[in-house]
């Protein structure tokens, strides 16, 4: 594209310079100017000083005066005399009087104005317009061409940036990645200051909730367009916003407006869902968007929603078949495994009431391998538990955050602390006696962790026991082989409370 630019430069100078030879002109201008303002965005001059050339970037302006009637003529425009008539402004500091110039146009499109001018009145003949003429359609269709290139290599890019986006959601990303990833490829692709995500929010305004830029990000992510601000009714109806200047435009209420000049504001919809709006906003007195900007924008904001319902369909499926997973182990465990530590137990029992009177010894060996066959199995159920609850989630029932926060110390003691409950636990430890519980046994298992020679932390959650005065409790105890400072045996951390 480099390539292209250096060569249509070259191209467009070379025509001025004849333009203003073959017409023995004191001085010649080609300039580019913008579509729909009219301003001008690019200057090549012939004869001129870095000064003449400022003055004339400003009477080359293609809305007032004789040269904004080259915009409305399809042909040459030749003045004898400049100071005959009104002046355009700026002509009192160049030395001209005579004036031709010619439209430079593709179809009808205005691309820019071809002017020549001298010092001597009535210097251009009939000869001159013809060859004017021909001149500026040379400079179109070189001008043509180099927008097609540019045109064509600016689809490639956000074709290539739209298959990006897609790989990268499909590959795995989280929701929140995924926002980010589509506003900071949109943010390259469209060379805006900042790309931004907005969502609707409960009471009816959008937010952003994911943003990129390579200035000062501060204040960008939360903030919010209020109920009622003018721009809302068009974005949560999924329609197109182009914004001139955001820092004057009276649509626009946020506080970081004054950040950014032009921007466009796209709909993230797909199968009519609006997920939300891509918002690409430049700097202050950036160059503003063209159509052709807004129709690939807007073509990648589609195939980006799309790629956002693909990517939210794939994570739900794969959740969905660990979910499916951790429930047929559950279920083995409990058909299989649970059943014969059962079945198993109930032999043991059934032994031991045997008529072992006079073995104590064997009586109390059986005592005691039922007592832990029955804290295995109270082990494995809690396991099962564990396996039913949301891999990704925070646990919503007590059981669940109790058996959080053991498993968040096993990676600190190096084990899993084994957990029983008794009891409908969910149901009957509630607020506030379930954060105290937590607060206790967080305390417990530090102090465990601080302890030498720990290998083993036993937690027991009871909810069937009874106050001295009757009243239903729940207790904790948490005990461990490890030693205290004296070499005596560690205590066991008992708490209860009333539910």
């Amino acid at each position: 594209m480099a390539g292209t630019h250096l060569d249509l430069r070259t191209t467009l100078q070379h025509i001025v310079d004849t333009a203003t030879a073959l017409a023995g002109a004191r001085y010649g201008a080609l300039a580019l100017l913008h579509g729909e303002d009219r301003h001008v965005t690019g200057l090549f001059t012939c004869g001129m000083s870095d000064e003449e050339r400022r003055v004339a970037g400003r009477l080359l302006d293609g809305r007032t005066g004789v040269l904004g009637a080259l915009v409305d003529d399809t042909q040459a425009v030749r003045v004898a005399d400049l100071t005959a008539g009104p002046r355009p402004h700026g002509t009192q500091r160049l030395p001209m009087r005579s004036f031709l110039g010619a439209p430079v146009r593709v179809h009808t499109e205005v691309l820019g104005s071809l002017c020549v001018t001298s010092e001597e009145p009535g210097r251009f003949t009939d000869t001159e317009p013809a060859l004017l003429r021909l001149l500026a359609s040379q400079a179109a269709a070189a001008i043509g061409g180099a927008h097609l290139y540019d045109a064509a290599r600016q689809r490639e890019h956000w074709i290539e940036g739209a298959a990006a986006v897609t790989r990268a959601l499909l590959s795995g990303a989280g929701p929140e990645d995924a926002l980010t990833i589509v506003a900071e490829r949109a943010r390259m692709l469209a060379r805006a200051s900042a790309g931004v995500i907005l969502q609707p929010t409960p009471d009816g305004g959008m937010e952003i909730v994911a943003a990129s830029t390579l200035d000062d990000p501060a204040g960008l992510v939360g903030t919010s367009i209020e109920p009622g601000s003018p721009v809302l009714v068009q974005l949560l109806g999924g329609e197109e916003v182009l914004i001139e200047d955001s820092a004057t435009d009276d649509r626009m209420t946020t506080p970081v407006r004054t950040r950014f000049g032009p921007s466009m504001m796209l709909p993230l919809q797909s199968g009519g869902r609006l997920i939300g709006t891509l918002a690409l906003p430049r700097k202050r007195g950036g160059d503003p968007y063209t159509a052709t900007d807004r129709l690939l924008a807007s073509q990648f904001a589609s195939q980006a929603a799309l790629a956002l319902v693909m990517a939210d369909a794939q994570h739900y499926r794969e959740q969905l078949a660990v979910y499916e997973d951790r429930d047929r182990i559950a279920r083995d465990l409990h058909d299989l495994v649970v059943q014969r530590l059962f079945a198993t137990e109930m032999m043991l029992e059934s032994t031991r009431r045997k008529d072992l009177a006079g073995d104590e010894e064997t009586a109390e060996l059986l005592a005691k391998a039922v007592d832990e066959l029955d804290s295995t199995i109270q082990e494995v159920r809690t396991a099962i538990f564990a396996l039913q609850q949301p891999p990704a989630e925070a646990p919503t029932t007590f059981r669940g955050r109790v058996l959080r926060e053991t498993g968040g110390a096993a990676a600190v003691l190096g084990f899993q602390p084994s957990v029983q409950f008794t009891g409908a636990v969910d149901a009957l430890v509630t607020e506030p006696v379930d954060g105290e519980l937590l607060d206790v046994l967080r305390g417990a298992l530090a102090s465990a962790h601080r302890r030498t020679g720990v290998s083993a932390v036993e937690v027991e959650v009871d909810a069937t026991v009874r106050l001295p005065d009757g009243r239903a409790a729940v207790r904790l105890a948490v005990a461990d082989d490890g030693r205290a400072e004296d070499g005596a045996r560690s205590p066991t951390v008992i708490w209860q409370a009333p539910l």
